[in-house]
Parts: structure tokens; C-alpha cells; sequence
């Protein structure tokens, strides 16, 4: 699963009337509609990770380290971070189809640059301006559906949307991968793009034109002023670095994966090492599951319970065993996906008023830990294996270890605090 709760507009919808036009189960516009935001899931994230999957043929084949060849995957990711706000300001103005469209075109029309790079500079300012054109779908797509789609089947439309970003995610990696093993990352990347501008097409072809979009101006200061109160916010900033620090373990551990399984002990051939993400479908089953293991233990029960099974699969993926590699890969995924969603759905709960920033900052927070992590552990990878990318990680899941405990301090020390007045 992909993160896709920024919204250029509060996505609560407005309550269901008799007269409510807007598209529910049954009507082609509604299948329409959610066909078309899951290929546009499909085509951005194809995109954004698709470059991941061929970093060891990358760092073979242009003579790179893996810290430089992770500015490949880092670069996109940071361009995506320092989009979704200008883009969420952009669909307020024009749109959300508008901007969904040229963000997935745009993106897709770079695409078709990159086997064409001649160097790693040229590679790493494309990803980059890719990674910014893609920010348009994830700042808009869930505004767009809680405008457009009935709210009985807003929740189904939702989770349509996501499992489309999951696919892409895994499919990106998958494609590019598993071309570049037979035919060099060139034709890796070239297998991407074509996927992801016809995903692209297939949306613009697809989705119903916008019927209760209202255009709203830019207001920078207004702007300023939310994204100030929610900084300001010591729930929302944690929410915010833990979102950095798990999506930080991920991205040290999934660029980092396929040298590991490529080299000594476990000598994998490049295609089979490229075919370990899809153990990024454990995500989804998990995804799912931190709904109710919040309801159970709570949130911050949720969070050490993801903080304990991300540490203990990275302690596992330690030794030199391809089982305990593997079934580690499982854990520090399984346990990822569940800190993020728990987390995430922390900080629309959260926040009472600019939710669709609220969003953005988590976001923005969680792609920058995506780059931040990707390239300090391929760079620990360069320098000591997979012990020292594991130690990047395992230093992430400390801090996020010691974000909860503050929290839960934080909580107790109120309760006591209420309980003394209540009884003054």
C-alpha cells in the first residue's frame, strides 16, 4: 500500500441528500471513476520505484557505489515530498481532473527521457523533476473522490485507489527489474514508462469530468498560517516523525535488498533478486490488520507492537541465512506497513481543522524519510554490508521506539494531572 491521504480539500463529504447526484455503486460513472484513479495509482507509483528494483545492474553497468546509484530511487521520492503542497494549492485553483492529468502525463512523458540519460547527474535531475510532476495525483486523488463519489461507497472507492498505488509500487520494481536483468536498466526503465503512460491514458480516457468541484484562489497566507498551527501541533510533529522514521527503514532496507541477495553468501541470480518485491504485498494484508490492532491495544499499543516486528525482522535478516534473510524481509515489511497506516490515519483523527495539510506534512514528512534513509543505508551498505544498513534501520526504529515512549509519559502524566483537578 501507498500512502494517498493528502487532499487539496477536506475529503469528509458533505452529508448524503435525496437529490445527491453523486456516483454510486452501479452507475458506469462510478466504475469509471474508480477504474480511472486506480490506473492513475498504477501509473505514479510505477514510476516513482522504478528505478529501485535495478540498482545493482545501475551500479554494475555505470561503474557506481550503492549510495549513488540510491539517488536514483532518494531523488524521486524528494521531488514527490517537495510537490504535494504547491500541487494541493494548484488543484484548489484549476481542478482536481486538471491536475491528476498533467501530473500523471508529465510524469510519464519524462519517463520516456530516462533510458536516454548519459550520465547519473542527467538520471538524478529527471528523477527529480519526476518525482515533483508525480506529487499532483497523491495531493488531489482523494479529493476528488469525496467530491465526486456517494459517501456509502467513498470507503470502497478509497481502498479501489490504494490497492492501485500497492500495485504500482510492486509493478514498478517488478517490471524495470526483471527487464533489466535480460536486457540492461535502459529497457528497464523504457518497460516502465510504457506501462505507466498507458496506465496514464487509460485514466485520462476513464475518468468522469468533475461535477461539484468550486474553484477556490490561492491563499499563501491562509496557507502559512495552517501548515504553522499543525507545526506547532507536539502530536501531529510526532505523528509526523514517525511516519520519517518507519518509511526511513523501508527505504534503507528496499534499496539495499537486491545487493545483499546478489552477493556473497547467497549469490542470487539479478532476476530472482528483483522478484523479492513482491513481498511488498504483505503490506496490504497489514495495512489493513493496524485498523484493528489499533482498536484493540490503541495507538501507541499498534505502534511499539509495528516498532517490535521491524526491529526483530531486521535482528533476523542479520544472519547469513536465505530463510532468515527472507522471512526478516517479511517482518520489517509487515511491521512497516502497520506503524505507517497506523500513523497516518493518526493525523486526520487528529487534526480538527486543515486536514488536507495536515495530510501534506505527514506526507511530505514520509517521502523525506523515504530519501533520507535510502541514501544513508546504501551508503552504510557501501561501507560494512547489510550490518550496516541494518544498523541505519535499527537506529530509525530506536528513535521511533523513543517518539512512543515520550508519548505515552506525555499521557500518563496528563491523566494524573486530571485526575489531582477532578478531585481538588
Amino acid at each position: 500500500m501507498q500512502p494517498a491521504d493528502t487532499r487539496a480539500a477536506s475529503t469528509a463529504p458533505a452529508p448524503a441528500t435525496p437529490s445527491d447526484d453523486r456516483h454510486r455503486p452501479g452507475q458506469r460513472a462510478f466504475r469509471r471513476a474508480n477504474l480511472a484513479l486506480f490506473a492513475a495509482g498504477v501509473a505514479t507509483f510505477v514510476l516513482l520505484y522504478s528505478t529501485q528494483g535495478l540498482l545493482p545492474i545501475l551500479s554494475a553497468d555505470l561503474d557506481l557505489t550503492p549510495g549513488q546509484a540510491s539517488w536514483t530511487a532518494s531523488a524521486a521520492t524528494l521531488g514527490l515530498a517537495l510537490g504535494l503542497l504547491p500541487a494541493s494549492a494548484l488543484s484548489d485553483r484549476y481542478g482536481r481532473t486538471a491536475v491528476m492529468t498533467a501530473s500523471t502525463l508529465a510524469a510519464s512523458t519524462l519517463a520516456l527521457a530516462l533510458p536516454f540519460a548519459p550520465d547519473l547527474t542527467t538520471l538524478v535531475v529527471l528523477r527529480v523533476l519526476q518525482g515533483a510532476a508525480l506529487a499532483g495525483l497523491p495531493a488531489t486523488a482523494m479529493a476528488y473522490l469525496a467530491e465526486e463519489v456517494h459517501p456509502s461507497a467513498l470507503a470502497s472507492a478509497m481502498g479501489l485507489y490504494v490497492a492501485g498505488n500497492s500495485i504500482g509500487g510492486m509493478g514498478g520494481r517488478l517490471v524495470s527489474g526483471w527487464t533489466a536483468a535480460a536486457l540492461g536498466w535502459r529497457w528497464g526503465l523504457a518497460a516502465s514508462a510504457a506501462l505507466a503512460l498507458l496506465a496514464a491514458l487509460l485514466f485520462r480516457l476513464l475518468i468522469p469530468a468533475a461535477r461539484h468541484f468550486t474553484p477556490a484562489p490561492v491563499d499563501a497566507r491562509a496557507l502559512a498560517r495552517t501548515v504553522g498551527g499543525h507545526l506547532r501541533n507536539p502530536l501531529l510533529v510526532r505523528l509526523y516523525a514517525l511516519g520519517m522514521l518507519f518509511m526511513a527503514v523501508f527505504g534503507a532496507v528496499y534499496n539495499t535488498i537486491g545487493y545483499r541477495l546478489i552477493a556473497a553468501p547467497f549469490h542470487l541470480p539479478e532476476s530472482i533478486a528483483a522478484s523479492i518485491f513482491v513481498v511488498y504485498l504483505v503490506g496490504t494484508g497489514t495495512s489493513a490488520a493496524a485498523g484493528r490492532l489499533s482498536t484493540r491495544l490503541g495507538r501507541r499499543g499498534a505502534l511499539y507492537t509495528a516498532i517490535a516486528v521491524t526491529t526483530a525482522g531486521l535482528l533476523l535478516s542479520l544472519a547469513d541465512s536465505l530463510v532468515c534473510t527472507l522471512l526478516g524481509l517479511v517482518l520489517v515489511t509487515a511491521g512497516f506497513f502497520a506503524g505507517h497506516a497506523t500513523a497516518s490515519a493518526a493525523v486526520g483523527r487528529t487534526a480538527t481543522t486543515g486536514r488536507a495539510q495536515a495530510s501534506a506534512l505527514y506526507l511530505i514528512a514520509y517521502y523525506l524519510g523515504n530519501s533520507l534513509g535510502g541514501t544513508l543505508g546504501a551508503d552504510a551498505y557501501h561501507a560494512t554490508g547489510w550490518p550496516g544498513a541494518a544498523t541505519i534501520a535499527l537506529t530509525a526504529m530506536a528513535l521511533a521506539a523513543a517518539v512512543t515512549l515520550y508519548a505515552t509519559h506525555q499521557a500518563h502524566t496528563a491523566r494524573r494531572l486530571s485526575t489531582v483537578r477532578s478531585r481538588a
